[in-house]
Formats: C-alpha cells, sequence, structure tokens
C-alpha cells in the first residue's frame, strides 16, 4: 500500500480548515494529519507531528506564518513548508522564500492548484502559483523595487504587527524578544521606509497592497494614534 503524504494544515479560520481538509484529504494520497490556527500551535504541531508537509497561512493571529515558518525550518532544515495565503503582492510571496518556505499558492488559485502544489512539494520540488510567478518576475525588472524589500526578516515580522496594531511590548512577547531589541527594529523600519510613526508605516503597507480588508488594524495605528 502506497504511504500517503501527510500535511499540517495551519490556518486561523477553523471553516476554511474544514474546507481545505476535504479538498486534500478527497485525493487517494494526501491526509491531514493535523491543523493549527496561529503561528505557535503550528509550531508545536510540528514538532509533535512531523507532517510531510506544512501548508501554512500568511496572517495569523500573533505570530505570523513568515514567522512560524522561519521557526520550523530553524528546526529542521528539510521541513517543507508551503505558503498559502491571500496575500497577492511579491513582498510576502519573496519573503515567504527568502525563508525557506518550498512554494507559494494564493487562495484565488483552482483548488486543484493546492492539491498539486502539496504533491510537487512533498517530491522536494519548489512550488509558485502561476500568477505569483508572473508578478515575482516583473518585479525583477529595474525601477519595480519595492522599498519593502530592503527589510530584513525579523524587521517585516515587526513591521506586520506594527501594523496591527501591536505595542512594542506585546511584540517582544509574541516573537520572544526583549523590549530594546523590538524598539531597535522599529527605529531601523522606520529608516529603512523613510517613515517617522506607526501611523505612516500603516498607510504604507495600505499603499502596498499588504492590508485584506479584515486584516486586523487598529483605529490609533491608522490614524497615528
Amino acid at each position: 500500500m502506497t504511504r500517503k503524504t501527510t500535511v499540517l494544515l495551519v490556518d486561523d479560520h477553523a471553516v476554511v480548515r474544514e474546507g481545505y481538509r476535504r479538498l486534500l484529504e478527497g485525493t487517494p494520497d494526501i491526509v491531514v494529519l493535523a491543523e493549527a490556527s496561529n503561528g505557535e500551535e503550528a509550531y508545536r504541531a510540528f514538532c509533535d507531528f512531523s507532517p510531510d508537509v506544512v501548508v501554512m497561512d500568511i496572517t495569523l493571529p500573533g505570530m505570523g506564518g513568515i514567522e512560524a515558518a522561519r521557526r520550523i525550518i530553524a528546526r529542521e532544515a528539510t521541513a517543507r513548508v508551503l505558503m498559502f495565503s491571500m496575500h497577492e503582492d511579491v513582498v510576502f510571496s519573496s519573503r515567504a522564500l527568502q525563508t525557506g518556505a518550498r512554494g507559494y499558492v494564493t487562495k484565488s488559485s483552482a483548488p486543484e492548484v493546492l492539491v498539486e502544489a502539496v504533491r510537487l512539494v512533498a517530491a522536494g520540488k519548489l512550488y509558485i502559483s502561476h500568477d505569483m510567478a508572473q508578478e515575482l518576475a516583473v518585479q525583477m525588472l529595474p525601477g519595480n523595487e519595492n522599498p519593502l524589500q530592503g527589510l530584513s526578516a525579523r524587521e517585516f515580522e515587526v513591521f506586520r504587527l506594527l501594523v496591527a496594531g501591536h505595542a512594542i511590548g506585546e511584540i517582544a512577547k509574541i516573537l520572544s524578544l526583549s523590549y530594546k531589541t523590538v524598539a531597535n527594529h522599529q527605529w531601523n523600519i522606520r529608516q529603512k521606509l523613510d517613515v517617522s510613526n506607526t501611523a505612516q508605516v500603516v498607510r504604507m503597507a495600505m499603499t502596498h497592497g499588504l492590508l485584506p480588508p479584515d486584516y486586523p488594524v487598529s483605529e490609533a495605528a491608522a490614524n497615528g494614534g
């Protein structure tokens, strides 16, 4: 009997996870071994179950999907993480791939695309959905550089949490860093992006289409508080 590919499914919406579980388990060769609703749970589940592929959403409460992927890959260099997100901006896909993710599929892709991606990533191959592959190619052209690309992986995660309205102390707790370290990252972010306050950081995120309609941006952050 052929061994099935085991999957850890990570998304903060239970209904979404159920839908993708049914999709993946509707195939003869894939089984969802475990589920997680945030980055912390994803890391623990990976350690407990050692799945063949982690299907990871990016926008998660607390620790984001890219940071969770970074921690998983830091623990197990051969971990195969497939990012599956509504974000269609190359900032997220390039960040995920730089972190070591083995693929990136947008949620606007056809259902069979996710199934194909899981199979290929499980086989040790890299998979990028066609829409993102084209965007990544365009981004490489001269004059199309995004200032957010200049942020380090850690700075980008701090940036994401600042936009979500988290205070420095909260970010320090989420990322297991000291208050001073997060404050230094915030200063570096503002210098690299040429902004002076959190409201400008949020507006830059909006300008570059990094905020989906339901993204948790605090009113204070959006208005400069």
